[in-house]
């Protein structure tokens, strides 16, 4: 499916009161998603994988805190949308968040695992997507923060965040290289 970003659900994201920063996020979010989901040549929900993106950070509409993710998905149910995609708006953050994690947090006790590939894609791409956008690091490219994702999340916290995330994040960077048969999944070891 050659799914494309529809201009009704960015219309809802304006309606939601997002800002213009985090709209323009979600797009690039959605974009690399897309671009990472067809190039892994696995038969997957592009629809869910444009869609979850574009919707992970619904709930920065109300808050910017550790909760966004929840709040999102909570939005994202009062305003119709699929339960796949208000899953990805909960589970994006940290990477998917353990029990013991969401209960330290005093989140719901609900599952924050990704369990579908679709979802550890968005979460992959949002983490690109930061590395790429905020300046933080000097890239010549974009393909540039692929190559040294693991490096990145493992020098700077910012990205890393803490060691469960971090682990999160670079088995997701390991699984989906290998879907895609990159050369970074072999430098890693060829581990997924």
């Amino acid at each position: 499916m050659n799914y494309k970003i529809d201009q009704a659900d960015l219309a809802l994201l304006w309606k939601t009161g997002l800002s213009e920063k985090d709209i323009r996020h979600s797009i690039l979010v959605a974009q690399k998603a897309l671009d990472i989901a067809r190039h892994t040549g696995v038969d997957l929900d592009m629809e869910l994988v444009g869609r979850g993106a574009l919707f992970h950070d619904l709930g920065k509409a109300l808050t910017h805190s550790f909760q966004h993710g929840e709040i999102g998905s909570e939005l994202g149910e009062k305003l119709g949308l699929p339960p796949a995609i208000t899953d990805i708006a909960r589970k994006h953050f940290h990477g998917g968040l353990s029990p013991d994690e969401a209960q330290e947090l005093g989140l719901p006790d609900k599952d924050y695992t990704p369990r579908r590939i679709e979802e550890r894609i968005i979460i992959y791409a949002d983490r690109l997507v930061d590395i790429i956008t905020d300046g933080y690091i000097k890239l010549q490219d974009e393909h540039e923060a692929e190559e040294r994702f693991e490096e990145l999340l493992t020098k700077h916290r910012k990205y890393g965040k803490d060691s469960p995330t971090r682990d999160r994040y670079i088995g997701y960077h390991r699984e989906i290289q290998g879907l895609i048969g990159s050369p970074i999944n072999k430098q890693a070891g060829g581990m997924k």
